[in-house]
């Protein structure tokens, strides 16, 4: 069953106490904020953007490429209007500003997090906290930042799912990027998913549709391995 689309202004509900992110409360009643997807949880109505950038804010992690190397910061590109600034300050080690390259060089890929956003936008990052770390190896996936909480799921579950099942390492940025990383077949299947994820992210009972995809490809995969040892046997 696939979501109602709402505008801004429409009502939702008339319990002021579901209203969640994507609405806001006018006249004692929930009203739509953003045009999307209505999303009606146990306890909250919310509505998922159809559209729009990455906004950065304070304690998001996001997965940034490193694009330029200035005076003691790194700038680094987080698929934003803004970009970030790492100071070498946020580095986990104590770095001199002559030897930045030795650390972090254009085209490198890092998790990272936001550690403040000002008035004007200025976007701090750092890499001061556990996890966050450069990213060697593996592949980046770029999808709509409107889509990343279905990519996420409640709590993290569909990620969960789609590590355990298909069998690679992943990290998913707030800002739309996916890092997987483990052999080229995982990593392709990995990718199918997400954008099998993205593409249905407006409807409902999403993880047994991932389940049942991922089966169906891994179905697949294993019909051929055993039609080509049967020609190799022949």
């Amino acid at each position: 069953m696939e979501r109602n689309i709402a505008v801004p202004g429409d009502v939702l509900s008339d319990n002021i106490r579901a209203s969640g992110s994507g609405t806001y409360i006018h006249g004692g009643k929930v009203c739509a904020s953003v045009y999307g997807l209505v999303n009606k949880g146990e306890r909250y109505i919310s509505v998922i953007p159809l559209a729009g950038k990455y906004i950065p804010q304070a304690s998001d992690r996001v997965i940034g490429i490193v694009t330029e190397t200035a005076y003691s910061n790194w700038i680094v590109d987080i698929n934003s209007p803004y970009e970030g600034l790492l100071h070498i300050s946020q580095y986990p080690r104590r770095i001199e500003t002559e030897d930045m390259s030795r650390y972090l060089k254009v085209g490198d890929c890092i998790l990272t997090m936001v550690k403040d956003v000002d008035a004007g936008m200025k976007v701090e990052l750092t890499l001061k906290e556990k996890e966050l770390r450069r990213l060697y190896d593996g592949r980046i996936v770029t999808i709509s930042p409107t889509k990343m909480p279905r990519v996420i799921g409640r709590n993290g579950s569909m990620v969960r799912l789609l590590k355990s099942e298909i069998g690679c390492g992943m990290f998913v940025g707030q800002n739309g990027r996916i890092w997987i990383n483990g052999s080229e077949d995982r990593i392709e299947l990995a990718i199918q998913a997400i954008r099998y994820i993205e593409a249905y992210a407006h409807t409902q009972g999403l993880t047994d549709r991932v389940q049942a995809f991922l089966k169906a490809k891994e179905k697949t995969r294993y019909s051929r391995i055993h039609e080509s040892r049967n020609s190799e046997e022949w």
